[in-house]
């Protein structure tokens, strides 16, 4: 079957309108009928431009503009082989064209020039590198070139140098700015992963002094999303290093104070923000896995008070469950235990509340928590707490019929003795609606 193509006027600039190209119907996007510059594919098999679809979603539907068929999943699949073919077309046709490169013009210095300016010790690297973000951040750069500047262009590991810089070296100006390019090259569909990777090899050279840097981001970025994508530098880096690098990342202090204080509210109403709060609370839960000495400075600098803000607030169960690692680390110290304890009732509560709503995971650090304060360790506060909150006990039945591990099984057994047994029901505790009808 032969694909018809099209002859359009595309958007071109107002000296070439008259200019007409042959455009194969295929490239075109079934929603903005536009060339597609990042095609991706739902679950129907139809392919669109991402920013086309990502629109049509985020309206609320939940069907297939194109078939108008439900979707039973909203994910979308990158579509290589369609986006190869668009670029090959655009590099063919703009060959041919008086408007050559038309599609992928970007203003200003040629990115590669971007790049040397910013190794330039002597030049200050903010401009080149504000000009370097634009440059990632428009639409209307063909990904092939952006992910070209990444790889080959080394560009990923010139721009992680700068954080690497000593304080006095550069500015806080242009540290934000290196997180802002930093950032977008690995939030970018069109950068390959190992690519992506890049960012963690050139942070990772020197991991303390990196870690310094995105420290004073956090503290002294220009606006939430700054610090925001500082501490995602923090997350992606972590979760891509080797084990040294991230105990150096950990054992900084300054950096850990900073991502508690992200999770905090971000103004005087006392605002949580989602975006923020997940981050830093993601970048917590790494750090408490790859550094178990990082527990008590976590304590010590605030991290359960912010857990616990951060597990009032969030609805997702891989955040829940995130949270509760971290509280379930934090009560490994005697200074978390009573940190956790100091409001019992509503920190307590706040557990098992999440405890059947936090996935698997979530649930079983849920129970290791309310056995460390209840259990082992007999806090008289959180006991009476655990007791007296409604729902507990039928929580933590639920959890034993669930097929959790063995560990979990055993703490949850324990937990049920803090329930005191009424000899008229067996379980005064278990507040379940359950009507029993007895034969006589």
């Amino acid at each position: 079957m032969v694909r018809k193509e099209t002859t359009t006027s595309m958007r071109l600039p107002p000296q070439h309108q008259g200019l007409e190209v042959k455009i194969p119907s295929f490239f075109r996007c079934p929603i903005s009928l536009d060339v597609m510059r990042s095609p991706v594919s739902l679950c129907t098999g139809v392919t669109y431009d991402r920013a086309s679809i990502q629109r049509w979603l985020d309206s609320g539907n939940t069907t297939c503009p194109a078939t108008m068929l439900p979707l039973p999943s909203t994910d979308l699949v990158p579509n290589l082989t369609l986006r190869s073919l668009i670029a090959h077309w655009s590099n063919s046709a703009a060959s041919c064209s008086p408007v050559a490169g038309s599609a992928t013009f970007f203003a200003g210095p040629s990115p590669a020039a971007l790049v040397r300016k910013v190794a330039s010790s002597g030049a200050d690297p903010s401009p080149a590198l504000r000009e370097l973000a634009a440059y990632l951040s428009d639409d209307d750069v063909d990904e092939f070139e952006k992910n070209a500047l990444v790889g080959a262009g080394s560009a990923a590991e010139t721009v992680a140098s700068v954080l690497r810089r000593k304080g006095e070296q550069i500015s806080i100006e242009g540290m934000e700015a290196a997180v802002r390019v930093l950032a977008a090259i690995i939030s970018l569909d069109g950068i390959d992963e190992a690519n992506k990777k890049r960012v963690a090899t050139g942070l990772a050279v020197d991991a303390a002094a990196s870690a310094a840097s995105l420290a004073r981001v956090l503290c002294g970025g220009s606006s939430l999303e700054a610090r925001i994508e500082a501490a995602r530098l923090v997350e992606f880096l972590l979760a891509n290093a080797a084990a040294e690098t991230k105990a150096a990342v950990a054992q900084s202090s300054e950096l850990v104070a900073e991502l508690i204080r992200l999770v905090g509210p971000v103004d005087e109403k006392g605002s949580l923000d989602k975006k923020a709060m997940d981050t830093g609370m993601s970048c917590l839960a790494t750090i408490t896995r790859s550094r178990r000495a990082a527990r008590d400075e976590m304590v010590r600098l605030g991290a359960v008070p912010a857990a616990v803000r951060a597990l009032h607030a969030t609805t997702e169960p891989s955040s829940s469950a995130k949270v509760l690692r971290i509280l379930e680390s934090a009560v490994g110290c005697a200074e978390g235990r009573a940190a956790l304890c100091k409001d019992a009732e509503v920190t307590v509560t706040a557990v098992l509340d999440k405890m059947m709503k936090s996935g698997r995971d979530g649930a079983e650090a849920a129970v290791a928590v309310l056995w460390a304060v209840c259990y082992k360790y007999k806090d008289r506060r959180a006991s009476d707490a655990a007791a007296a909150s409604e729902g507990g006990l039928t929580r933590l039945l639920l959890l034993l019929q669930s097929g959790c591990s063995p560990a979990a099984r055993q703490m949850a057994l324990e937990l049920l003795k803090i329930y005191r047994v009424n000899a008229k029901s067996c379980l005064a505790g278990y507040d379940s609606k359950t009507t029993h009808i007895m034969p006589f």
